[in-house]
């Protein structure tokens, strides 16, 4: 009975997949996006938010809103506060800025309202449709190279250098860097033997070596209960939020996670062949519901804008191609509300080489983009290194629609462009421009 329910939501032999398969994409997903329990809570409690309750809201937001992706839409996808709009809020607004946290959790429920228009009136649908194909071949690379950046960065292979203003190469000679370095060098190997849940074991086996290496901690209890959420739950502060000179910091967080959002759903369905010929993710409505849904109800409990994980390419390299991957994901992230010590043992260093291998995989679309037309090819490369240059793939994209359009109507190809970019490029350069005020 259990596995005729299961087929029936998940579409698994459709899908050509299996219930272990998924469990372990799932399980790897997991893994793979740990440190968001650690960097998301540590950020807002620089915002002033008390960091226990915010951990259980992540907890909360993140592992419910996938369980809904997974039933919802029966894809892949997990999601979890975008690390964007979590800096935006904690250090633009409340540190640099002085407004408080509470009046930014009211900006991100009207970005979240205007997620939830778009998408009820089909207009994110149209944006995706309007993209050029070259943008939406860059996507994939562009998301892998991010990725493979936070794998680097993870492991202390490079670090950002304050007195050159770039990045360079961290100790390598560190007892993290070599953790992590022997870790890739195993997944590689089981990669290269073909080793079904090569990333999956390559964690495990990392996370053990790591505890003679003293990079592992071992928890000294194994249960732990859950903090309330009630310091933190419906205190956003929709009124105050509404000043027009706010305007521009809405559309801070709208834009750059709206373009996030939908460049991950492409870059991973494209990572797991579920695009089709035009570069489009079959009913997307759906994902794009769930996540313009999560980052109001996320709001209410001051959780960031709720986005989807570029780490889920993670669970697709794994095998995984259904909603059961997300479900799975999601569980995993509720029951840590009770056994925390015992998951927060898996070093990132464990996890940084699985998003380094996760990010060559995804490289492959370029090789479609037309290199021999230049109104093709800079746009797409555009899009792929400003994604890397600014750690932000949202604003990739968002330029290489600029560059795209400009590139074609000034070129005199004008023909070429639908007319709903002209009036995407609108919102696209007011908000490039609002950063440089």
């Amino acid at each position: 009975m259990k596995g005729k329910i299961t087929e029936k939501l998940f579409k698994l032999r459709a899908n050509q997949t299996n219930v272990r398969t998924e469990f372990i994409a799932g399980l790897t997903v997991f893994m793979t996006m740990l440190y968001v329990l650690i960097v998301v809570p540590g950020m807002l409690e620089e915002a002033g938010m008390p960091k226990g309750p915010v951990t259980v809201s992540v907890i909360l937001m993140t592992g419910v809103i996938t369980i809904i992706m997974g039933l919802y839409s029966n894809r892949p996808f997990a999601l979890a506060p975008g690390l964007g709009s979590v800096a935006f809020l904690a250090i633009t607004l409340t540190v640099a800025e002085g407004i408080p946290w509470q009046v930014g959790m009211g900006m991100v429920f009207i970005s979240g309202v205007l997620f939830v228009l778009f998408t009820v009136l089909g207009l994110r649908q149209l944006i995706v449709k309007l993209m050029p194909p070259a943008i939406k071949l860059s996507i994939g690379a562009g998301v892998g190279l991010f990725i493979a950046l936070i794998g680097f960065r993870n492991a202390g292979l490079v670090v950002a250098s304050e007195d050159a203003n770039a990045l360079q190469l961290g100790d390598i000679g560190s007892p993290n860097a070599i953790l992590a370095l022997i870790g890739f060098l195993i997944m590689s190997v089981l990669l290269a033997r073909n080793v079904r849940g090569h990333l999956l074991i390559g964690i495990v086996i990392v996370t053990i070596i790591g505890i003679p290496m003293g990079v592992t901690t071992v928890p000294d209890k194994i249960f732990s209960l859950p903090e309330s959420v009630a310091p933190i739950a419906f205190e956003l502060d929709i009124i105050g939020a509404l000043k027009i000179a706010y305007f521009p910091l809405i559309l801070a967080f709208f834009i750059p996670d709206f373009f996030s959002s939908l460049g991950t759903m492409l870059g991973v369905g494209s990572k797991g062949n579920m695009l089709d010929k035009n570069g489009n993710l079959p009913n997307i409505d759906k994902p794009f519901s769930v996540d313009a849904g999560g980052t109001v109800l996320g709001s209410l409990f001051s959780v960031p804008v709720m986005t989807t994980y570029v780490e889920s390419a993670a669970g697709v390299e794994a095998g995984g191609r259904t909603g059961l991957t997300s479900v799975t994901t999601g569980f995993l992230f509720l029951l840590t509300l009770f056994i925390t010590p015992v998951i927060m043992i898996i070093p990132t260093e464990a996890t940084a080489p699985a998003l380094i291998l996760v990010g060559l995989t995804m490289l492959s679309a370029v090789r479609n983009i037309d290199f021999s037309d230049v109104t093709e090819s800079l746009p797409a490369f555009m899009t792929i290194v400003i994604t890397i240059f600014t750690f932000n793939f949202g604003n990739g994209i968002a330029a290489g629609i600029i560059i795209f359009v400009l590139l074609k109507l000034l070129s005199g190809r004008h023909k070429e462009l639908h007319w709903g970019l002209y009036i995407l490029l609108i919102p696209l350069v007011l908000y490039f421009i609002s950063l440089t005020n």
